[in-house]
């Protein structure tokens, strides 16, 4: 009976393990960042650019903009929210970014260039200019419980839900909240806001 052990087949074979081993582990750390990437794109943040000047001066077109997408997971979209959003059944597939007016349930108008809810004149933390053309608000909307009449914050300058092409936007078409500017970086909720030119003039007078 022979007694010899092939000492390099067993290291052989012990090296392929650990290489195996150590490929299998690879797989799984890769299979994990693109899952977390892909976690992340659907659910939690995205980028997208804006584009043409319906939302100046909040945004330039060119800006790049990140999106929240989990904000509305955990709570209802907000008037003034600037939110990203993608028409169903329309012509068109890119992104709109505007800003919401009118919440589900609410009767919008647009009369001398302001925008009224229920009756009553909205005031707008905002800088915009008014409206010189009404569009479908001329006469009164009643929105759906699951539709939002949103505008560009270049009045004079946006298709939004006064036009046909647009109109009210519905809850499920909704991407997410257009959160941070990143090129020139700057929370967009807190961009063009009307106190915040009277805190310039403050601080020019100073």
């Amino acid at each position: 009976m022979s007694l010899d052990y092939d000492f390099d087949r067993a290291e052989r074979q012990e090296k392929r393990k650990k290489f195996f081993l150590r490929f299998l582990g690879w797989l799984l750390a890769l299979g994990s960042v693109i899952a977390l990437a892909w976690g992340i794109t659907q659910y939690t943040l995205e980028l997208t650019n804006m584009v043409g000047d319906s939302m100046e001066s909040t945004l330039s077109s060119g800006d790049t903009i990140l999106i929240n997408k989990l904000v509305y997971r955990i709570r209802e979209p907000e008037r003034f929210d600037v939110i990203v959003f993608q028409k169903s059944g329309k012509e068109h597939s890119y992104y709109s970014i505007k800003r919401i007016v009118g919440l589900p349930g609410e009767t919008v108008l647009v009369s001398n260039g302001r925008v009224y809810i229920n009756g009553e004149l909205l005031d707008e933390p905002q800088v915009s200019e008014d409206m010189v053309l009404e569009g479908l608000a001329a006469e009164p909307i009643v929105l759906d419980e699951d539709e939002y009449f949103v505008l560009g914050d270049n009045r004079n300058m946006s298709e939004d839900s006064r036009y046909f092409n647009v109109g009210n936007v519905v809850s499920d078409e909704i991407i997410g909240k257009a959160w941070l500017r990143t090129n020139k970086f700057g929370i967009i909720s807190k961009l063009n806001m009307k106190q915040n030119e009277s805190e310039d003039k403050e601080e020019n007078e100073d």
